[in-house]
């Protein structure tokens, strides 16, 4: 499967490799080894969920194990002790260019007018990525499926594929990327091999930022370790903060959510005009994912007060996820979701005290 066009594809970091062309790996050496340890016993799991906050190397991971498996045909030659595969190798060169005829990827589609992707995976696209996969059965060596992210699945889609690890293909594996696995279908969850990745560490998110080849590979270490000190162990995050105009959208979304819950509503519209504005994107994404990271962190440091408690809090996250999303999906004003998110924040941390 080629490219679908010039179109930015909707995973992948502007001006950065995409994890499927990525082969520097920096790491997860835990995670690495579980995947090595299935292939040497030769009872690899024909599912697994691989979950993690946005940006920490779950998409790199598994195409690395894609790569491996497509190259080597689920076998583990001897003396390896790693997962890499070399660029040049057939199966490297195919997996980045979406050619490989053993492997599937499940991810948001093209609009149909071209401009943009959609907000959700939709079931057709799931369907025929899936008969795709399951036409080469029969053939001999391993067929691999990278689902990325399972979060973007609606009911629908979600069903559609849970149908297909319910009864895999023979010799195949479904390789199930995820930001936030507990909000998968429990059914999705109970039949994969649940691995749970953790934000890299200051060291190695400096290399894999130092990997990313120009402009980044060239920034100096007094650019780049304000960002890492910042960034919470995602790479995605680490960029965003080199970018003044987004360093400065976390600075004020973090200023107001410190405040709470005294809200400053014309500050609060100040920003929602900034990163939502009406008739454009915007980074709304990137003041969401900011108030989300604030709330878990609330949510780790307020865990002696129970789940019953803090259950306002989980509550406003789900409500915000969902709104955002049906904004995006119906084309709606994406200003109110941001002002109701500080304010039902507010509310929250009223109850909880």
């Amino acid at each position: 499967m080629p490219a679908d066009t010039d179109v930015p594809e909707p995973d992948r970091l502007e001006g950065a490799p995409h994890p499927r062309e990525q082969t520097a790996f920096f790491g997860h050496a835990e995670a690495q080894g579980a995947f090595l340890d299935a292939i040497a016993s030769g009872r690899l799991h024909h599912a697994w969920l691989i979950g993690g906050p946005e940006g920490i190397g779950k998409a790199t991971l598994a195409y690395r194990v894609a790569r491996f498996l497509l190259a080597h045909g689920g076998a583990l030659p001897a003396g390896v002790t790693d997962l890499a595969v070399e660029p040049n190798h057939p199966a490297a060169r195919q997996v980045a260019a979406r050619s490989h005829p053993d492997l599937a990827i499940v991810r948001r589609s093209l609009r149909k007018d071209g401009k943009g992707y959609s907000a959700e995976i939709a079931v057709d696209h799931v369907r025929r990525a899936l008969d795709l996969f399951t036409s080469t059965a029969g053939k001999g060596g391993y067929r691999v499926c990278v689902v990325d992210a399972a979060d973007d699945l609606n009911a629908s889609s979600g069903n559609a594929l849970l149908k297909v690890i319910e009864e895999p293909p023979p010799c195949s594996i479904f390789l199930i990327v995820s930001h936030s696995p507990q909000r998968l279908l429990p059914t999705i969850r109970s039949r994969c091999r649940r691995l749970q990745l953790r934000p890299l560490g200051d060291a190695d998110l400096r290399s894999v930022i130092k990997s990313l080849g120009s402009p980044w590979a060239e920034l100096e270490d007094e650019a780049l370790t304000p960002a890492i000190a910042v960034a919470e162990g995602s790479v995605r995050r680490a960029i965003e903060m080199l970018d003044e105009d987004k360093s400065a959208i976390v600075a004020g979304t973090n200023a107001l959510l410190d405040e709470l819950p005294r809200l400053d509503i014309k500050r609060a519209l100040q920003l929602a005009e900034k990163v939502a504005p009406r008739g454009g994107e915007g980074e709304i994404q990137l003041a969401l994912d900011t108030a989300m990271a604030w709330v878990s962190k609330g949510l780790e440091a307020r865990a002696s007060a129970g789940a019953a408690r803090l259950a306002p809090l989980v509550e406003v996250c789900e409500k915000t996820a969902r709104a955002a999303r049906e904004a995006e999906i119906f084309n709606l004003d994406r200003r109110p979701v941001v002002i109701s998110l500080f304010g039902d924040l507010a509310d929250a941390i009223r109850r909880t005290g």
